[in-house]
């Protein structure tokens, strides 16, 4: 039930003044075929959580991308993810930084900096995970600036009375362009390099 925001339209390729209010999963499904009409996409309208887990078949991907906000969600994708015998990687924060060259590929045990990595290795040594593939950031968090307003307004369309909604968030990190889609491309080049390296 994610629709585009007006927030959005700084670091989302498909967050566009005339896709602002429509659910993310079909503009993203509108481009993938724009580019190729034959691709085939699965459409799941939900917030990926524990109870909405059931709804995906992990034994059917080949790789999983945990690319989510929520720590709660990132746990559930990569233990499902474990459970199935599906190789997984996970991006860490790419909130309030501005450095797209301090990104590093390590094993989520060796990564420092990352406020939101270092919640994920205690969670992950309670659930007995070893090792997970990760892409995490070595800068150190850029303080936002304080009063600013909500830059939702008029153009926010998150679902009333959630906890995604920006107008009930104490704080959303800021995040600029050409840091978090640096991140997905090296996510991106990771899982091409290992089903690479699988076949070989």
């Amino acid at each position: 039930d994610d629709k585009v925001c007006l927030t959005n339209i700084n670091r989302q390729i498909i967050a566009t003044r005339k896709t602002i209010g429509k659910y993310k999963v079909d503009v993203m499904e509108e481009r993938v075929h724009s580019i190729n009409p034959e691709a085939q996409v699965t459409v799941h309208k939900c917030f990926y959580l524990p109870e909405t887990a059931d709804q995906f078949d992990f034994t059917q991907y080949d790789y999983v991308v945990d690319a989510v906000d929520t720590v709660t969600a990132k746990l559930e994708i990569i233990m499902r993810a474990k459970e199935a015998g599906v190789p997984v990687i996970s991006c860490m924060g790419a909130g309030n930084k501005l450095d797209p060259t301090q990104f590093h590929v390590a094993d989520i045990y060796k990564t420092t900096m990352c406020p939101l990595a270092k919640v994920m290795r205690r969670e992950l040594k309670k659930r007995g995970v070893k090792k997970l593939k990760v892409v995490y950031s070595t800068e150190s968090p850029v303080k936002p600036l304080e009063n600013m307003e909500n830059s939702c307004k008029t153009g926010c369309v998150c679902p009333p009375g959630t906890t995604h909604k920006c107008t009930d968030r104490r704080a959303i990190p800021g995040s600029i362009s050409f840091v978090p889609s640096v991140a997905g491309l090296i996510l991106a080049g990771e899982v091409i390099k290992d089903l690479i390296a699988e076949k070989e």
